[in-house]
This record gives C-alpha cells, structure tokens and sequence, in this order.
C-alpha cells in the first residue's frame, strides 16, 4: 500500500511538476505572509475565466472533430512530401493563434504521424514533429489567446489589442520564414498514397453553437463582456450541449495559476524582497524571461516576473521566444514528445537531438530580432 501511494506521487510529480513547485512556493510563502483576507485580491480571476472558457469551447470543437475535418480536406490537394511538412506545421502554426499551441499540438501531431506513414514519409516524422512544436509554440505568441502566458500578460498589463497584435507580429511573421526555410531543406518527393477522407464533416448545429461560444469568449477577452456573464453563458451552453467536456479542462494548469499568484502576492508584501526583485529584473525582462523558461517553462516564467516589472513587451518577447530551447522550456512541447514517443517506430534520442538542434537554430535569431525590435522602438 505504502508503495503504491509513494509511486503514485512520484507519478503525479513527474506528470505535474510545475505545479508541485507552484504549490510548494506558495505554501512556504504563507510562513512568512500568513494567510488572510488578502490572498483572494491576489487571484486574477478573470484570467482564471478566461483560461477555463477557452479551454471548454476548443474542447468542444475538437469533441465534434472540427480539426481533423479540415485538415483532411486541405490533404486533398496535396502531392509532395514537402507540400505535406508544409502544410502539417502551417495547421500548428496558424491554428494555435486561435486553439492555443497545446490543442494544436494534441490534434495535429496524431494526424501528422498518420498521414506520413500512410504517405511513404514516415522517415520524415521526426523533423516534422519538432517543426510542428517550434510552429505552434511560435504561431500561438502572436494572439492573447493564443498560450496561457499571453492571455495572463495581455490582462495583467491591459494592453490594447491592437497594440498587442502590431508588436508581436514581426517576430511572428520572422517565424514563418525561419520555418518555411527549414521545410525547404527538408527532401522532397512525390506522395505514394493518397489519403482518405477518414474524418466525417463536424455536425453543423454543434458547430455552429460552439463558433457562438468561442465568439462569446473572444468579447471577453476584448473587454466587451464583463467575464463573469461569459463564464455563466459558456457553463449553461455546455451543461445542455456535451457536459462530458467539463472533464477535459485541464484544472492542474489552473491551479498552477492560482499557487502562482499567491506565492507572487505574497511576495510582493514584503518590501525587502519585492525590492530586491524588482532591481534584479528592471531592464532584462527580454533574458530573463528566455532563461527563466528554460528551467520552469514560460507560463509560470511569465507569472512570476510579471510580478515585479512593468515592461510588459521586453517580457512578452522573452517568455514567448523562451518557449524555444529546452523541451520543458513549453509544456506544449512535452505533449508533441509523448504523441511521437507512442509510436511503435519511435527513436526518442534522436527525436531530442534533432528538436533541440532546430529550437537552437530558432531561439538564436528570434532572440537577436527581439533584442533589435526592443532597442529600435
């Protein structure tokens, strides 16, 4: 029994180990701030909102298979190999804008692993994967919506939304050349097997009423809807439309926000630290914000040193780019590793090796354009 719970817990740390540090942060923090009345000002709970909303209504979309319908269709009209890589990692790249990098990934990367087999490419699927991870880690930095440490930056720091939109898009439009470079590097050759339309079209009363939903979620993100009356419309929409998708939010990533926030709050109440904090991180949000990342991935990275500056675009660029580099540097991009590890064919050390050879081949210019963008501006 003991050995059962300890290797449970072990389980459960590896699979969520941001959190348990989040969580333990948070618990030391209220030795030296102790709980009150206080801690609930800390929560950004229309984030929260937000996070949880986004969340229901992809899931809902994927649920009456809406991303695999059109991917298919847009199959039809291919005829190369390096067609196909193109438009694999062009689905993670522009669909993560909207879907976020993690859904992008859990939808595309299955439908990338069986195309290539069914396509003669299958010696293609390592660099395609990796370059799938890179286009929707990149893709998803150009929208609020797009990763969780987007939306929480673009409303902690209230930024406009054109604003936000004009200064991330030259990097992410630099992204898309890097990306189309790499395709083009890639061997190329005509398909052997065309690929059957496996994927029926999605149900178009469903669709319809999740399209309202994610419509209904995005004038709240624009501040058009107070986030409370979004929240109570997209719960009374899916407990009548498929309450099963309740299951499917991602609550470990929530709560990792919430032991986030408190550990920040209760930071930011002791003047000695908040101080120190502040003068460490002023002037070098762009680098910390890369590295800071690499260790604890960029959406706690995010969090935490947006506690204690108030350049939000220097921060922005970091934790985004920062998402490039190690594979924990985004957890999106443990996802895409676990979907290719699966695979009865998979070579785990030479997928690593080559996804960290192109995440270097990425980080380096995009870190050096967002440092140009920065002092030019």
């Amino acid at each position: 029994m003991k050995k059962t719970f300890l290797k449970r817990t072990a389980s459960f740390f590896k699979k969520e180990t941001v959190l348990c540090i989040a969580a333990l942060l948070s618990f030391l923090s209220a030795f030296l701030v102790p709980p009150s009345a206080e801690y609930w000002k800390y929560i950004d709970w229309r984030v929260l909102a937000l996070l949880f909303g986004l969340m229901l209504v992809v899931k809902g979309f994927q649920s009456i298979g809406l991303f695999q319908y059109l991917g298919t269709k847009l199959l039809s009209r291919i005829h190369t190999t390096r067609q196909l890589c193109l438009l694999l990692t062009a689905l993670c790249f522009f669909s993560a804008m909207l879907i976020t990098n993690d859904v992008a990934l859990i939808t595309f990367v299955p439908f990338a692993v069986m195309i290539l087999s069914m396509a003669g490419g299958k010696e293609l699927l390592i660099p395609v994967v990796a370059l799938q991870t890179i286009a929707a880690n990149l893709g998803s930095m150009l929208t609020p919506i797009g990763n969780p440490q987007n939306l929480y930056l673009y409303s902690a720091f209230s930024i406009p939304m054109g604003r936000f939109l004009s200064e991330m898009l030259p990097l992410t439009l630099l992204s898309f050349l890097l990306l189309t470079i790499s395709i083009f590097l890639l061997p190329d050759k005509k398909i052997q097997a065309k690929t059957p339309e496996v994927f029926p079209a999605p149900p178009g009363f469903r669709l319809a009423c999740y399209l309202l939903l994610f419509l209904v979620a995005l004038s709240c993100v624009v501040r058009l809807l107070p986030w409370p009356a979004m929240l109570a419309i997209l719960i009374a929409a899916v407990l009548i439309l498929d309450r099963k998708l309740f299951r499917a939010v991602d609550y470990f990533l929530l709560l990792t926000f919430v032991c986030f926030f408190l550990f920040i709050g209760n930071m930011e109440r002791i003047p000695a630290i908040s101080g120190l904090l502040h003068a460490f991180i002023r002037g070098k949000e762009l680098l910390l914000g890369i590295l800071f990342s690499q260790c604890i991935s960029n959406v706690p990275a995010a969090i935490l040193l947006s506690g204690f500056t108030d350049a939000a675009r220097p921060l922005l660029y970091g934790v985004n780019i920062g998402g490039l580099g190690t594979l924990i540097a985004s957890l999106a991009s443990v996802i895409s590793f676990r979907i290719y590890g699966a695979d009865s064919d998979a070579s785990k050390g030479r997928y690593l090796k080559t996804f960290t050879l192109y995440n270097i081949a990425f980080l380096a210019p995009l870190a050096a354009a967002a440092a140009l963008l920065l002092h030019l501006t």
